[in-house]
């Protein structure tokens, strides 16, 4: 069971993949939010759909998909955690890990088109696995953080180098433009996951392949991170932790590369899915 959620952008609804169809839940889960996991949603909702799933409605694959989880009250990046990704930006690689936030408004559907932002003449691609906490955490230890993992997604870690490294302060700033954080197609629970350790990651722009590495290269492993992230800020149910993302950038080529209206990003993790989008001018 994948958890998916369908609809119009801002109407979504909640859904599932069972036994390759997509299945409307949302009788059930009205959304994936911090509430439903918070009180054993995932526990519950599998339990609904074994019982129901002949009954439910199906939910046609030329439906829209938007971000799996609702709401999230943030969204936490590590920055710098593979080795190449690392040496490609000039950086040295990191004795802890590097954080920053990226806006839950900047967050779309997994197909769903880049905006550039006003200006801006370095957007760059980055992809990502990105874990969703299922409890509550706060000053917990690796153990801990292990049984706090609701599941994985596939994101674009969409970046504006300008604004990011050349005009002062956080990085923050050229993280968290509208469109910047495609995430989905869905949610995979921990236990469909043979070995997170060992998932291959891609991205290709225009046909092109640009990055391709695997989560055995993370500098800092998962438990790590959300213990460590822990330690600083309390990271509430449906949270979304982004793990870093592997060499191939287009700020790490000579000359760099960047992304331009019409373009075609598509992207995937093993066992996440995949993703697809076009890049467009910025337009209010």
């Amino acid at each position: 069971m994948k958890l998916i959620r369908f609809g119009k952008a801002g109407s979504e609804k909640s859904g599932v993949i069972y036994r390759g169809n997509r299945l409307d839940v949302s009788a059930f889960a009205s959304n994936y939010d911090e509430a439903f996991f918070e009180n054993d949603g995932l526990v519950r909702l599998e339990e609904y759909v074994k019982a129901n799933h002949v009954s439910l409605p199906v939910v046609s694959y030329e439906e829209r998909l938007g971000c799996p989880v609702a709401r999230p009250s943030k969204i936490v990046c590590i920055g710098l955690n593979y080795a190449d990704h690392a040496k490609e930006t000039g950086a040295p690689l990191p004795t802890e890990p590097v954080i920053f936030m990226k806006s839950t408004t900047a967050i779309t559907g997994p197909n769903d088109e880049i905006m550039l932002p006003k200006d801006s003449v370095k957007t760059d691609w980055e992809v990502e696995l990105a874990v969703v906490m299922g409890c509550k955490a706060s000053y917990v230890t690796e153990a801990q953080a292990e049984q706090c993992i609701a599941g994985y997604m596939l994101h674009n870690d969409v970046s504006e180098r300008e604004f990011q490294l050349d005009r002062n302060g956080t990085w923050d700033k050229g993280k968290g433009c509208d469109t910047f954080a495609p995430l989905g197609p869905y949610l995979v629970r921990p236990d469909q996951i043979k070995n997170i350790n060992n998932l291959m990651l891609w991205l290709s722009v225009n046909g092109k392949m640009m990055q391709k590495g695997t989560t055995a290269n993370l500098i800092f492993k998962i438990p790590y991170l959300i213990s460590y992230v822990s330690q600083f800020m309390t990271l509430l149910p449906g949270d979304i932790i982004s793990t870093g993302t592997p060499a191939g950038v287009g700020l790490g080529m000579n000359p760099p590369v960047y992304l331009k209206p019409g373009d075609i990003v598509e992207l995937g993790i093993e066992g996440l899915g995949e993703q697809r989008q076009t890049v467009q001018a910025f337009k209010r």
